[in-house]
């Protein structure tokens, strides 16, 4: 269980804000004149002054301000799973720190900052320290900080004034809590109280906690709702097999198994699951058939499967790309297991219909020409594929992006190309209406 690692024990437990922040100077100077700690501050502090200490960072400004460009910075926040649960951050947190005179700050699991918010003054402050978006706040470059050292410890902490390593930041105090992914433990960033240390609270790091745990539940639940649409589309498709298979999520979490008991209730899975066999430590040898938000594995020698053919005689699975009739479009895929069909958004029926055309696939740059005929529009393509991918993740392949070799590739098309996705505007959609 992950505690507050603020509230240790130490020579500051007794004492004010402001008699802790001057005690925490002397130590400081101390700790920096011999290289060492004189006294046992709490231990979440000296221990990060250790690893500063160890790491030779400059006591006065910390490592120069490394900033993310726009485009990266636009990337990080379509990506990360923090963006499904910013309401809930700014519900949370957001008043509090703004009638408190600080600033709310989000965070990504590198310590880049995605997201400021909060009082106005204060931010003018907070860009005097670079305590900007796009800005890096991990422990090696800022030194000791809420930020930082909830990222190295993976726990809620408070850092007071000159607790800060960095002499620049003594002047602030700031509680921050990580945020964990409930499907895999993965670090998804920082949710974390910044201000002036004169008007700061003890009791804020509680409420940075509280809502961090807030938001994780949220995720819990959009994950739980994940896994039943996965189940209401893998039921049907069990029902048929003779042999032994499981659905799992793209995280390997199980959402339904026909003759198979798995010891987990999570499979662990290549980083890269496509339509082919693999081999997995719970079930041997399997054969991955793409499903909606999910993957089948069957288990090759086992029933139906006993031949040892993956995709059946033509040793392949089919997909049907339908994009006859307006607003209608679908994806079906039909393999050994049987067959299901996803209705698409005009965004997804654009990019597959582009793959579709494209066997040898297209690298970022080129579906951003594709789509918006510029290019330079990578970060919007690579958030656009990341969705398609969690839908269909087994059906396409990446580097470059492109459908899975192993797939054949019907696209269905209106009797005249000129109806082909008449909404669409974009540049490789018009060529291949004029294709003929």
């Amino acid at each position: 269980m992950r505690t507050q690692a603020s509230l240790g024990t130490g020579p500051l437990a007794d004492l004010s804000p402001a008699e802790s922040a001057r005690l925490m100077a002397v130590m400081r100077e101390a700790a920096l004149s011999r290289g060492r700690l004189p006294l046992p501050a709490r231990p979440v502090i000296g221990q990060s002054w250790d690893r500063m200490l160890r790491l030779g960072l400059d006591p006065e400004r910390g490592s120069a301000p490394r900033l993310l460009g726009i485009e990266e910075l636009e990337r990080r926040r379509q990506q990360t799973r923090l963006a499904d649960v910013l309401p809930t951050l700014h519900s949370g947190l957001l008043e509090a720190a703004e009638a408190a005179g600080h600033i709310m700050i989000i965070t990504d699991g590198d310590g880049r900052v995605l997201w400021i918010d909060g009082h106005r003054g204060v931010r003018r402050h907070a860009d005097g320290i670079a305590l900007i978006e796009g800005a890096h706040w991990a422990e090696d470059v800022a030194g000791t900080s809420g930020i930082g050292t909830a990222l190295a410890v993976r726990a809620p902490v408070r850092v007071h004034s000159a607790e800060h390593f960095v002499r620049a930041f003594h002047t602030w105090s700031c509680a921050a809590a990580p945020v964990l992914d409930p499907r895999d433990g993965r670090l998804l960033g920082i949710v974390d109280i910044s201000g002036p240390a004169a008007s700061a609270h003890p009791t804020v790091l509680s409420l940075v906690t509280a809502t961090a745990r807030w938001a994780e539940g949220e995720l819990r639940l959009a994950h739980s709702r994940d896994l039943d649409r996965l189940r209401a589309v893998a039921a049907p498709v069990l029902a048929r097999i003779r042999g032994k298979a499981v659905a799992v999520d793209p995280h390997g979490w199980i959402a339904g198994v026909t003759g198979v008991t798995p010891r987990d209730h999570r499979l662990l899975l290549p980083k890269s699951a496509a339509c082919g066999p693999v081999w997995l430590p719970a079930l041997g040898t399997c054969a991955v058939e793409p499903l909606p938000g999910g993957h089948l594995l069957r288990v090759v020698g086992s029933g139906a499967d006993e031949t040892g053919e993956l995709y059946g005689p033509e040793g392949t699975g089919r997909v049907v790309l339908d994009v006859r009739r307006p607003h209608e479009w679908s994806l079906t895929f039909s393999g050994p297991s049987g067959t299901w069909t996803h209705q698409l958004s005009a965004r997804h029926a654009e990019l597959l219909l582009v793959l579709a055309a494209s066997p040898g696939g297209r690298t970022a740059a080129q579906l951003a020409d594709d789509l918006f005929g510029d290019p330079t529009r990578t970060v919007t393509v690579r958030a656009a594929m990341s969705r398609l991918r969690r839908s269909f993740g087994a059906v396409l392949a990446h580097r470059p992006y492109r459908i899975a070799d192993q797939l054949r590739v019907d696209v269905r098309r209106p009797d005249r190309l000129q109806d082909l996705l008449p909404f669409s505007a974009a540049p490789g959609v018009a060529r291949l209406r004029c294709a003929g």
